[in-house]
């Protein structure tokens, strides 16, 4: 059971009134005598309402974790517990994004990986179709670019 002892002794008065709400054949007296003692709480409202234990623990919990449990447990718990679930939304919803965006990324790597492809197997036809005139384009290009090169360097 994870129900809190401390907290349920620390709110006793305040939890009694609860208990005594939820189920109203519990008599002050039974209650009086249980002093906050969890065992013999979840004991005496079994015995007195015919609830599950685990109805009764599970009720218990909520109101030692900060819930009122008149409205079982409905009204969304404290402002912590708010904060907590806004947080794991705003998380999953990043990683949901970055997800779409790794996919993205990796799709248009795909196509400029395909592009490429097709653009170097266009350059080896091309070379291989005309061997004599690719040969005299890199001569020109190799030259031209050496020629800018010294410029550049003797600019310096």
């Amino acid at each position: 059971m994870t129900v809190n002892q401390q907290t349920l002794e620390g709110n006793w008065k305040t939890i009694k009134g609860k208990l005594r709400e939820k189920w109203g054949r519990l008599s002050g007296d039974d209650l009086d005598s249980i002093h906050g003692n969890v065992e013999q709480l979840v004991g005496t409202i079994q015995q007195k309402t015919g609830e599950a234990r685990d109805t009764v623990e599970k009720y218990l919990e909520e109101l030692t974790s900060g819930n009122d449990g008149a409205s079982g447990g409905s009204n969304g718990g404290s402002v912590g517990e708010k904060a907590t679930d806004m947080v794991r939304q705003y998380a999953q919803t990043a990683q949901e994004t970055v997800q779409d965006v790794a996919k993205q990324a990796s799709e248009v790597a795909r196509q400029a990986q395909d592009v490429a492809r097709q653009q170097y197997k266009k350059t080896e036809e091309m070379v291989q179709q005309r061997p004599v005139e690719s040969l005299a384009f890199c001569f020109g290009a190799g030259m031209l670019s050496g020629v800018l090169l010294a410029l550049m360097m003797r600019s310096k």
